[in-house]
């Protein structure tokens, strides 16, 4: 092959492949617009469902007798302490961590994100228990009246 050959082969690839790199890069762009929907879309579902589960449970407390009320204020209280407790460690770990070097402070990160996934998911559990319960006692309750 001679030499004015093979430059005019490698001139072609280099404009396939630009040409190529045009396409993956707009593909990516419009892939990027739609995660970016779809990341709107879930996380504005999640606040009405948010907003939802809080009209049911003023619903619940607005029902409730005055000792749920006072006992509902003392656990909501509790659990407020713990989740602000836990912000504020996050926050300290996450100072110390910023000391790492880049990779490592990506590895921490990473393991953070998996640890209070895995914590989010153990207070998901205690949440269906309770969801369990009520369900439990509300049919109860409403076998005694019936």
């Amino acid at each position: 092959m001679k030499l004015s050959d093979m430059l005019a082969n490698l001139a072609r690839s280099a404009q396939d492949f630009e040409k190529r790199a045009s396409k993956w890069q707009e593909d990516l762009r419009s892939r990027n617009d739609e995660m970016k929907a779809n990341a709107q879309e879930w996380w504005d579902n999640a606040a009405a469902r948010e907003k939802e589960l809080d009209a049911q449970i003023k619903q619940y407390f607005d029902d409730a007798s005055d000792q749920v009320k006072a006992q509902w204020s003392k656990a909501k209280t509790d659990w407020d302490s713990e989740v602000s407790k836990i912000k504020a460690k996050g926050e300290a770990w996450r100072a110390e961590a910023d000391k790492l070097s880049k990779e490592d402070m990506a590895d921490w990160s990473e393991a953070y994100a998996a640890n209070m996934v895995a914590y989010a998911q153990q207070v998901q559990e205690e949440a269906n228990k309770a969801v369990a319960a009520a369900a439990e006692a509300r049919a109860a309750a409403n076998e005694t009246q019936a």
